[in-house]
C-alpha cells in the first residue's frame, strides 16, 4: 500500500523559527528568550485561525528542550527534538480545551506539574482554544499559572482573547497574531507550488491568497483542493474560480453597473447566469461585498489602489466604477449585502433572498427600515421642502426618492374636483407624516392652529386614518366643529405628501375623555421599528 497522503498545510508546517513567515517580531522575541535563557512561565498566543499560533507553540516547546539549540532554533536532530516532533515526548502535553474544558481536566494538569521532567529541561503545556475552559477550570488554573515550578511552561492559544478572565490575561506574556498579508501568503503558496512541481498562474496564486483571508493554512488547503481536482494540469485562474465556485471581477463590474443604473431586469439576469454557472451563492455575495469595499476605498482616495490586492487592470476598472457612484450609494450597497450574508447562511431559499436584496439595491425607495433608509428619506424631504418653498405642488414620489412636481401650478389645483386623482394614504404614509410632523407644520400658514396641532398627540386610527388627539376641548372644537379649519389643514397635508390623508379628530380632556386605546406615534417613532424580514 502506498504511503498515506499528507495535506499540504501539515507537510509544510514550519519546523523552526526561521521557516515561519510574517511573524518576524514574535519570532525574534522568542528566539532571544531561548538564546539568553530568559524564558517566561506563561504565554498567551492570540489570533484568528491558521495564523501560526500552534505552530510557534510547538517550535518553542522543542527549542526550550533542545539539546543543541542553534541561535534560538531547535536543531531538529537530537533525540528530544525528534521525540517532540513525533508526539512521543511526555514532557510536552497538548490539550484541546474545546473538548477538555472541565475543572477535572485542569486538576489533572496541576497534579502532573508537581513531577519534574524525565528528560529535557521543561515540561511544556500547550492548551489550545483556552477560552473554552469553564469558570471553575480557570479558577483552578490561576494559582499554578501564576507560580508554576521552575521547569513548567504554559502556552495558551485562543482565537477569542476577549473571553478570557482578566486574572488569566495578567499572568501571561501576550502575543497577537494578526492576519497575514495577501502577498505573504501568495509568496508561500508559490514556494510550495515550486516544491510540489505544481504549475499555476500568478493570477490564480493571488486569488487563492486573497481568498485565504489572512490564514496561511486556509490558503494551503484551497491550493490542495484545486490541485486534487486538476491533478497534473496547470492551475489557471479560470480553473481555480470554477472549483471554488467563485466569480471573476468582470461579473462584479457588470452587476455593479446594472445596480447603479437601476436596471433590475439586467441585474437579475446576471444573477441567473451566476447560478447557472454553478457559483456558490454565499461566496458570490461575499466576493461582491469585497468588490464594493474596494470601490469604497477608491472613492475615499484613488491613491488607495496600493491597499488592494488586485492587478493594475482591475484597479483601473474599479477606479472608473468608484467615480460613477456616490459614497453613500456604495456604503448602502455594502450594508444591504452584509446583512444578506448573515441571512442566507442558514436560509433554505438563498436565491429568493438574494433576488430581494438586488431589487432593494436597484430601488432605494424599497429600503423600508427607518435606520437604513434615512439617507433616501432625508433626500426626499429636502426635495419636498424645496418644492414647497418655491410654490410648487408635489403630486407623487417616484422610485429612488425622486419627486414629480408641476412646474408652476396654482393652489387651486388641489380643489375638491382634483383631489380624487390623488391616492389615499396608507398606514406607512401616516407613519412618515408623524415622523416629519414638525416640518409639515413649519409651512402651515395658520399660526394659531399650528400651535394647537404641535401640542396634539398623534396615532393611527381605524381604517388607516391619521388620529389627532387634542388635550384641550376648546382647541378640539376649533377643528371638530369648524369644517373650514379641517379642510384647510387636510389640504395642507395633501399638498405636502401628495396623498389624500383621512384625518380623525378626538379630544382627551377632563369631562371629555377619549376612552379608546391609542398609541402615541410620537413615542413609537423613537423606537427601532422591526421589519417583517427580521
Amino acid at each position: 500500500m502506498s504511503e498515506q497522503y499528507q495535506a499540504l498545510y501539515r507537510k509544510y508546517r514550519p519546523q523552526s523559527f526561521d521557516d515561519v513567515v510574517g511573524r518576524d517580531a514574535i519570532v525574534k522575541t522568542l528566539k532571544n528568550q531561548v538564546r539568553t535563557g530568559r524564558i517566561g512561565h506563561s504565554y498567551l498566543l492570540c489570533g484568528t485561525r491558521g495564523t501560526g499560533k500552534t505552530t510557534i507553540a510547538k517550535i518553542f516547546a522543542r527549542a526550550v528542550n533542545c539539546e543543541n539549540p542553534q541561535n534560538g532554533n531547535p536543531c531538529g536532530e537530537c533525540p528530544t527534538c525528534k521525540a517532540i516532533a513525533e508526539g512521543a515526548n511526555l514532557n510536552v502535553i497538548e490539550m484541546d480545551a474545546a473538548s477538555n474544558n472541565g475543572v477535572d481536566d485542569i486538576r489533572t494538569i496541576i497534579d502532573e506539574v508537581s513531577y519534574s521532567p524525565t528528560s529535557g529541561r521543561f515540561r511544556v503545556y500547550i492548551i489550545d482554544e483556552v477560552h473554552m475552559l469553564s469558570t471553575a477550570a480557570f479558577n483552578a488554573l490561576l494559582k499554578t499559572l501564576e507560580e508554576p515550578p521552575s521547569y513548567a511552561i504554559f502556552i495558551l492559544a485562543t482565537t477569542e482573547p476577549n473571553k478570557l478572565p482578566l486574572t488569566i490575561l495578567s499572568r501571561c506574556q501576550r502575543y497577537d497574531f494578526g492576519r497575514l498579508s495577501t502577498q505573504t501568503i501568495a509568496d508561500r503558496l508559490q514556494d510550495v507550488c515550486e516544491r510540489e512541481k505544481i504549475r499555476i498562474e500568478e493570477k490564480a496564486v493571488q486569488y487563492l491568497a486573497r481568498r485565504a483571508d489572512g490564514s496561511l493554512r486556509d490558503g494551503l488547503s484551497l491550493l490542495d483542493q484545486c490541485e486534487a481536482f486538476f491533478f497534473e494540469e496547470e492551475l489557471s485562474y479560470d480553473k481555480v474560480l470554477s472549483i471554488l465556485g467563485a466569480a471573476d471581477t468582470s461579473i462584479f463590474h457588470r452587476l455593479f453597473l446594472e445596480i447603479h443604473t437601476c436596471d433590475a431586469a439586467a441585474a437579475l439576469k446576471t444573477l441567473e447566469e451566476v447560478l447557472l454557472a454553478g457559483k456558490e451563492m454565499t461566496q458570490f455575495v461575499t466576493d461582491f461585498v469585497w468588490y464594493l469595499r474596494s470601490l469604497m476605498l477608491l472613492k475615499a482616495s484613488e491613491d488607495a489602489g496600493d491597499l488592494l490586492d488586485v492587478s493594475t487592470e482591475d484597479v483601473a476598472q474599479m477606479t472608473e466604477d468608484a467615480r460613477r457612484a456616490e459614497m453613500s450609494e456604495i456604503m448602502r450597497d455594502i450594508r444591504i449585502l452584509s446583512a444578506l450574508i448573515e441571512q442566507i447562511r442558514y436560509a433554505a431559499d438563498r436565491r429568493t433572498l438574494t433576488e430581494m436584496a438586488i431589487l432593494r439595491l436597484c430601488t432605494a425607495a424599497m429600503e423600508e427600515e427607518p435606520a437604513k433608509g434615512m439617507e433616501a428619506l432625508q433626500e426626499r424631504l429636502r426635495q419636498l421642502e424645496e418644492a414647497v418653498s418655491q410654490g410648487a405642488v408635489v403630486t407623487s414620489f417616484a422610485q429612488g426618492g425622486q419627486k414629480k412636481e408641476s412646474a408652476a401650478k396654482e393652489e387651486d389645483e388641489l380643489s375638491p374636483e382634483a383631489m380624487p386623482q390623488l391616492t389615499e394614504a396608507v398606514p406607512e404614509d401616516i407613519r412618515q407624516i408623524v415622523k416629519e410632523w414638525s416640518k409639515i407644520l413649519s409651512t402651515y400658514p395658520a399660526q394659531l392652529l399650528k400651535s394647537s396641532l404641535q401640542e396634539a398627540n398623534l396615532s393611527l386610527g381605524e381604517g388607516g386614518k391619521l388620529l389627532v388627539v387634542f388635550n384641550n376641548a376648546i382647541v378640539a372644537d376649533m377643528f371638530m366643529q369648524n369644517e373650514d379649519h379641517r379642510k384647510e389643514f387636510e389640504e395642507h397635508l395633501s399638498k405636502c405628501t401628495g396623498k389624500i390623508v383621512p384625518v380623525e379628530y378626538r379630544c382627551l380632556d377632563k369631562g371629555r375623555k377619549f376612552k379608546d386605546n391609542y398609541v402615541d406615534l410620537k413615542q413609537v417613532i423613537r423606537m427601532e421599528i422591526q421589519t417583517e424580514d427580521e
